[in-house]
């Protein structure tokens, strides 16, 4: 078959940015348009509404992590164009935030409020897209939403499926006695990383790490193997995957998981992630 066209969704963050933008380059062509979620969404409660259940459940110590992967990405987005003039990093792909690369490559986009709402399923009938395709995504797709997709979706999980089920695995991977990080690309369903697992790596990480640190170099390898998935798919050679049996799902940390790893001197960030949060939209 041809290579499928391709509904994009994403949350763009510090964890995937530069990896998803490097994937929309190498795939303008197939990319019938991308759904970019609306972080602060008014069904989520908001910003206020996210940190206060944040702060309820994690703890301040979390703020560093929220603030480092999602609020300074998300603040210094706006002035991009300006950093990558004054960096010299100009129209570096893995520079420019994804809704103005997407704008450059001609690819629409959608602010994703509901992805199972009729804005959605407008943007299904316009563009027709064949496949689905989830990138660091922080909403639930319906089954009636994945069947307006003739060949339905795919996820890239930065975890070791079954395990580390939920929306943080490497801080799950991270609080276990040896760190088993990994990376899966699996089919989605309704229900939360249960799908068929399609392709799997656990790459070597270097010891110490932070979750935020595994989840960058998880994301781009993923994007590795999600080449080789969608190649397969359209090559007619892609299995139907296994189908494992579910275990425990992971939600965000509590205040006793923090507090264990922090215990044992294992962090969320660091200097190096801050760092890597500030240059993010400004040079490769």
């Amino acid at each position: 078959m041809t290579r499928p066209r391709i509904a994009l969704f994403v949350l763009e963050a510090l964890p995937n940015a530069r990896a998803v933008r490097r994937f929309v380059e190498d795939h303008a062509d197939d990319i019938a348009f991308v759904g970019l979620s609306n972080a602060e969404r008014p069904n989520s409660g908001g910003l206020t509404g996210q940190v206060r259940r944040h702060l309820a459940r994690s703890g301040p110590a979390f703020l560093p992590y929220l603030a480092v992967n999602f609020g300074l990405p998300d603040l210094l987005a706006p002035a991009s164009g300006m950093l990558r003039r004054l960096t010299g990093a100009r129209d570096e792909t893995a520079a420019t935030p994804l809704k103005a690369l997407c704008r450059a490559r001609g690819i629409p986009t959608l602010r994703v409020d509901d992805v199972n709402g009729p804005e959605v399923a407008r943007a299904f009938a316009i563009h027709a897209p064949d496949l689905v395709l989830a990138f660091h995504f922080d909403q639930i797709f319906s089954a009636a939403t994945l069947a307006l997709a003739p060949l339905g979706g795919l996820n890239l999980h930065p975890g070791m499926l079954p395990r580390h089920r939920g929306p943080v695995p490497t801080i799950h991977a991270l609080a276990e006695e040896v760190p088993d990080f990994g990376v899966t690309i699996h089919r989605l369903t309704a229900a939360i990383d249960k799908g068929a697992i399609l392709a799997q790596e656990a790459p070597d990480l270097p010891v110490g790490i932070t979750a935020t640190g595994a989840a960058i170099l998880l994301h781009e390898r993923g994007r590795i193997l999600l080449d080789r998935v969608l190649g397969a798919l359209a090559s007619g050679t892609l299995g139907e995957g296994m189908v494992p049996e579910p275990l425990p799902y992971c939600p965000f940390p509590d205040r006793v998981l923090l507090a264990g790893l922090a215990r044992r001197g294992r962090k969320l960030v660091d200097g190096a992630d801050l760092r890597a949060a500030l240059g993010l939209n400004a040079t490769v």
